[in-house]
C-alpha cells in the first residue's frame, strides 16, 4: 500500500449503519472496511493499517469507542479517530475529544456531513505526509529543524534522528548544557508521525516538587488550596504528540516513582481526581549528568532509567565539533543582524580562529550569546580579533597555530587531531571508551583514526 492511500475502518454493532456507510463512503477512500466491535477492529489493526476509524461510542463487547478511541491513540497515533454518538450529548463529546477525537458526528446519521468529514481526515493526512516528506528531504539536506551541522559527529546524530523519528520508541538525550538538547528533540518530533502534534517542554530542574505532580499530570478543582478550577497537565496538553522531560535527572525520590508508573501503565490520575486517563504521549527526555553515576550512587532509579533509555542519543560538545565553528557563526551573524535590523557583519580570520580554538564551556549556547552580543554592540561591519570578548582572549589557546601558520581548515583539523589523541591517551587507546569520551560513535572515530593516521 502507498503511503498516500487513505482507508477507512467503519465500527459499529449495527450491521445496517455499517453497510450503509461503506456504500456511501466508496467514493471517498481507497479502501473501506468494516468490524462489528473494538475487538474486530483491534484484530484488524494486527493485519493492516488504517488512515480514519469512524466508531461507534456503544458498541457490543467489553470496549466501548471512547476506550477504541483511547488505544489507537497509544498504537496508532497517526490514525484519525471520528466518533458517533446516539444522543449527541455534551459529555460524550467532551471525552472524545479529550481522548483525541478527530471529530463526533451524532445520530442519525447525515451522510452528506458524514462524507464531508471524511474528505477533512483526507486532507489532513496528506497535508501530514507532505509536511514528512518535507522534513526528510531537508533531513536529507544536512539540516534537521533548526539544528545544522557538517562534521561527521552531527552527520551521526543527524542519522540516529531519522532513525528513531519514525518509531514511538522512547528517546534519551544526554550532552553538556548549551548542546543543543531540546533542538534535538523537537527534531525527533517534527520528523515523526506525531509531526503535526503537539510538542510540550517541561523543565524538571526548574520545578518544585510541591507543584511538579500537577504540572505533569493536572488537578481538578478544589484540589488543593488555589486550585479554583480544573488545569489539564502535560500529559494531556501533549496528547497526540511529544512530551520532552528536560533535566529529567533532577526528579526527587517520589517523581521518579510516579513517572515510572505512567510510563508502564500508560495511564495517570489528575490531583484530587478519580478517573483514570490514558497517556497518549511519546516521552523524550534529556540530561546534562551521568545517569550511570547517579545509579550507583542511588539518587536515580535504575529501572527507570531502562524506561527512558530505549533509544540514547548522545550530543557531541563545541569542543569535538570545532569544523562546524564557523558555519555556526555565520548562521548566527545573519540571524541577529536581521533581528536587530543591522547591516551583515564579517568575521576576520584572525578572529574565526580565535572562535575555533575556544573552549566553549557553554557550547553552541555561549557562542550564539557572544554572536548576539558582537552584532549589538560593534558598529564596524568587520569584526576583529582585539573586538572579541574578553574571555575568549584571556583563553589559554597556547596550542592553536598562529593565523599566519595555516589556514582555518587546517587549524580545525589540527585541533581535532591533538584531541582525539589526548583522548586515546586518557582511555589506555581503549576505542568504545574513547568514543564515549569524545562524544561520537565508534564508527567516527575509527574514521578520524585513520584520517589523521592515529593508531
Amino acid at each position: 500500500m502507498k503511503t498516500s492511500d487513505f482507508s477507512v475502518l467503519i465500527v459499529d454493532d449495527e450491521p445496517n449503519i455499517r453497510s450503509g456507510l461503506a456504500k456511501g463512503l466508496a467514493g471517498e477512500a481507497d479502501r473501506v472496511e468494516t468490524a462489528s466491535d473494538a475487538e474486530a477492529a483491534l484484530d484488524k489493526f494486527e493485519q493492516s493499517t488504517y488512515q480514519l476509524v469512524i466508531a461507534d461510542v456503544r458498541l457490543g463487547g467489553k470496549i466501548d469507542g471512547i476506550e477504541l478511541l483511547r488505544q489507537l491513540g497509544q498504537t496508532h497515533p497517526q490514525t484519525a479517530v471520528i466518533v458517533i454518538t446516539a444522543h449527541g450529548t455534551v459529555e460524550t463529546a467532551v471525552d472524545a475529544m479529550r481522548a483525541g477525537a478527530f471529530d463526533f458526528i451524532s445520530k442519525p446519521l447525515d451522510l452528506n456531513l458524514v462524507r464531508q468529514q471524511v474528505r477533512k481526515a483526507r486532507q489532513h493526512h496528506a497535508l501530514r505526509i507532505e509536511n514528512q516528506q518535507l522534513r526528510s528531504r531537508l533531513a536529507d539536506a544536512g539540516q534537521i529543524s533548526n539544528i545544522l551541522g557538517t562534521c561527521a559527529a552531527m552527520q551521526d546524530v543527524f542519522h540516529q534522528i531519522r532513525q528513531v523519528a519514525a518509531t514511538e520508541a522512547t528517546v534519551l538525550i544526554q550532552g553538556e548544557s548549551g548542546t543543543g538538547k531540546e533542538l534535538i528533540a523537537r527534531a525527533v518530533h517534527d520528523l515523526s508521525p506525531r509531526g503535526d502534534g503537539p510538542f510540550v517542554a517541561v523543565n524538571l530542574g526548574a520545578m518544585p516538587e510541591s507543584l511538579l505532580e500537577s504540572e505533569l499530570f493536572g488537578h481538578e478543582k478544589g484540589s488543593f488550596s488555589g486550585a479554583s478550577r480544573q488545569k489539564p497537565g502535560c500529559f494531556e496538553q501533549a496528547s497526540g504528540g511529544t512530551l520532552f522531560l528536560d533535566e529529567v535527572t533532577e526528579m526527587s525520590p517520589k517523581s521518579q516513582v510516579d513517572l515510572l508508573r505512567v510510563l508502564e501503565s500508560g495511564q495517570f490520575i489528575r490531583v484530587g481526581g478519580e478517573q483514570l486517563l490514558s497517556a497518549n504521549v511519546r516521552i523524550v527526555s534529556a540530561t546534562n549528568k551521568s545517569v550511570q553515576a547517579m545509579i550507583e550512587e542511588g539518587t536515580f532509579r535504575e529501572d527507570l532509567f531502562y524506561r527512558l533509555n530505549v533509544i540514547p542519543i548522545e550530543v557531541p560538545s563545541l569542543r569535538q565539533r570545532r569544523e562546524d565553528i564557523p558555519l555556526l557563526v555565520e548562521h548566527f551573524l545573519k540571524h541577529f543582524c536581521d533581528r536587530h535590523g543591522r547591516p551583515m557583519k564579517q568575521i576576520s580570520p584572525e578572529a574565526m580562529q580565535t572562535l575555533v580554538a575556544a573552549k566553549w564551556p557553554g557550547n553552541v549556547r555561549q557562542l550564539r550569546n557572544v554572536v548576539e552580543r558582537m552584532v549589538v554592540t560593534h558598529t564596524d561591519d568587520l569584526i576583529q580579533d582585539h573586538q572579541l570578548p574578553q574571555e575568549l582572549q584571556l583563553q589559554d589557546n597556547s596550542n592553536a597555530p598562529s593565523a599566519t601558520a595555516c589556514t582555518l581548515a587546517e587549524a580545525v583539523e589540527r585541533c581535532e587531531r591533538e584531541t582525539i589523541s589526548a583522548a586515546l591517551a586518557a582511555c589506555d587507546c581503549h576505542r568504545e571508551n574513547t568514543a564515549k569520551r569524545l562524544g561520537v560513535s565508534v564508527r567516527t572515530l575509527h574514521y578520524k583514526m585513520s584520517r589523521y593516521g592515529l593508531h
